[in-house]
């Protein structure tokens, strides 16, 4: 038997029923998978980085208990931006008494609200922003186009970055994943600070759009891998939040299926979601697990599990699990 941690003998004998036992149910299924030579996806949306999910996820990154994920942009730029401007952060715990003068008065000092985290345009946005330039200008010069991770990637590797580090690159999960060159697919790129800013360049003219490949690129590599990658124990999908993060992969297997007529595509193998949206109206984050039965994601079979919980306390200790900790 797997030696266990004491955070993981916490877990195991208080967790028992509720959102509590799902947490524990849903773990242990996660290491099951992987134990039976599965892999694993993990979709993070919100604001997962800026909330240093990465002091977590950065580990299991190392030990491959994660091996692709997906993510939105502002998560792929923000823990970048934790890595070298950490110590300019600005922390209110107070937050929900702001008012909008005081959220103002924020803005006029140059920090972006994310709950109770501020995070410091200048040091963050900007360090990054003049370093990601050289890298777009040199692509765009040698007609050469590359994913947006592939960029950051790069960033991380040149070294660049160093002189500005203000936090152990150990509990960065970028860091980790490009020591592994992790499979990454950022949907919705465009949507992110980063993207943004390269917006504004080839809007005056100095980049050309395609020197940072598209998101349907990022569907047509994902779909190859999913083929190459599916077969026995299979892909599961471990979901942190809603929005395009999870929705953009999980419907590679239907795609696979219906739209290309690969009749012998297999689903997706596991499926946990950690979410705070209850079940709602036509709220995709709020649907059950069984709903995506209907699209062709999940089969009859697959073990599905939802944690109706704040993912910054449920994923480091499923995280914990996993890593006997």
């Amino acid at each position: 038997m797997k030696k266990r941690g004491p955070v993981s003998q916490f877990i195991e004998h208080n967790f028992r029923h509720f959102n509590a036992a799902a947490l524990m149910d849903a773990a242990k299924a996660y290491e099951k998978h992987l134990d039976e030579g599965g892999k694993m996806m993990i979709t993070l949306a919100g604001a997962m980085s800026t909330a240093e999910l990465g002091v977590s996820l950065a580990e299991m990154i190392r030990q491959d208990k994660v091996h692709i994920i997906s993510c939105t942009g502002a998560n792929l730029e923000e823990d970048l931006m934790n890595l070298v401007a950490h110590n300019h952060y600005k922390r209110i715990p107070n937050y929900r008494d702001l008012c909008p003068q005081d959220e103002w008065e924020l803005l006029e000092n140059g920090f972006n609200r994310v709950t109770d985290t501020c995070i410091p345009e200048e040091e963050a946005f900007r360090r990054l922003q003049k370093h990601i330039y050289k890298l777009w200008k040199e692509a765009d010069a040698e007609g050469k186009r590359y994913f947006p991770h592939e960029y950051m990637y790069e960033l991380i590797r040149s070294g660049v970055l160093e002189q500005y580090y203000q936090i152990d690159p150990k509990d960065s999960w970028m860091v980790a994943a490009a020591e592994k060159n992790l499979p990454i697919v950022v949907p919705g790129w465009e949507d992110s600070t980063m993207g943004n800013i390269f917006a504004s360049y080839c809007i005056k003219g100095d980049l050309k759009p395609s020197v940072v490949k598209s998101g349907i690129e990022y569907m047509v590599w994902l779909a190859d891998y999913y083929i190459k990658n599916s077969s026995g124990k299979g892909i599961g999908f471990f979901q942190i939040g809603g929005g395009i993060a999870g929705d953009f992969p999980i419907c590679v297997v239907p795609m696979l299926y219906q739209d290309l007529e690969m009749e012998n595509i297999p689903f997706w193998s596991y499926f946990c979601q950690i979410s705070d949206s209850t079940t709602s109206y036509g709220s995709y984050s709020g649907a059950v697990p069984n709903e995506k039965i209907t699209w062709g994601k999940l089969g009859i079979d697959t073990p599905k599990f939802v944690i109706e919980s704040d993912a910054t306390i449920v994923a480091p200790l499923i995280f914990a699990w996993i890593l006997g900790q």
